[in-house]
């Protein structure tokens, strides 16, 4: 068994991080999902959009956002049509399903108690996470 304690404060974060990431990932799947599903699902939120919006809003390429389309569109996730005004465009839209699924995950507290179920004050470690990407993009911005 690894010695956490003698691991950089960094390494500590990655694997806690990739650890999250997997619990997550595995309530995805319960729901038939990826995480890429479910950032296409969370850019719908907004309404229909353009395939091409989509692979923007979820810092991707457009050929990167077709598999996880296909995939969402053979689930019953999403429909594609293409726009009636520009027969080149193809519209996303969530269906009733899609937006069941999406609204359950976001309600639910699962994602949250991932991680508060396992430390000691929640809040505190977010109010540190937040200062760590505000201080990181800060710093991002200064360069």
């Amino acid at each position: 068994m690894d010695d956490h304690a003698s691991w950089a404060t960094g390494r500590l974060l990655l694997v806690a991080a990739r650890l999250v990431e997997r619990e997550w990932n595995a309530v995805l799947a319960g729901r038939g999902l990826t995480h890429a599903g479910f950032m296409t699902l969370n850019a719908l939120s907004e309404g229909p959009q353009t395939q091409r919006r989509l692979a923007a809003r979820t810092y991707v390429e457009e050929q990167t956002i077709r598999p996880v389309l296909d995939r969402l569109e053979r689930d019953g996730h999403v429909r594609r049509e293409r726009d009636p005004a520009d027969r080149r465009r193809v519209v996303v839209t969530r269906t009733p399903l899609g937006e069941r699924t999406y609204t359950a995950l976001m309600t639910s507290d699962v994602v949250e108690r991932i991680v508060t179920d396992r430390v000691e004050d929640p809040e505190a470690l977010r109010a540190e996470l937040i200062r760590l990407i505000t201080g990181i993009r800060g710093d991002e911005a200064g360069h």
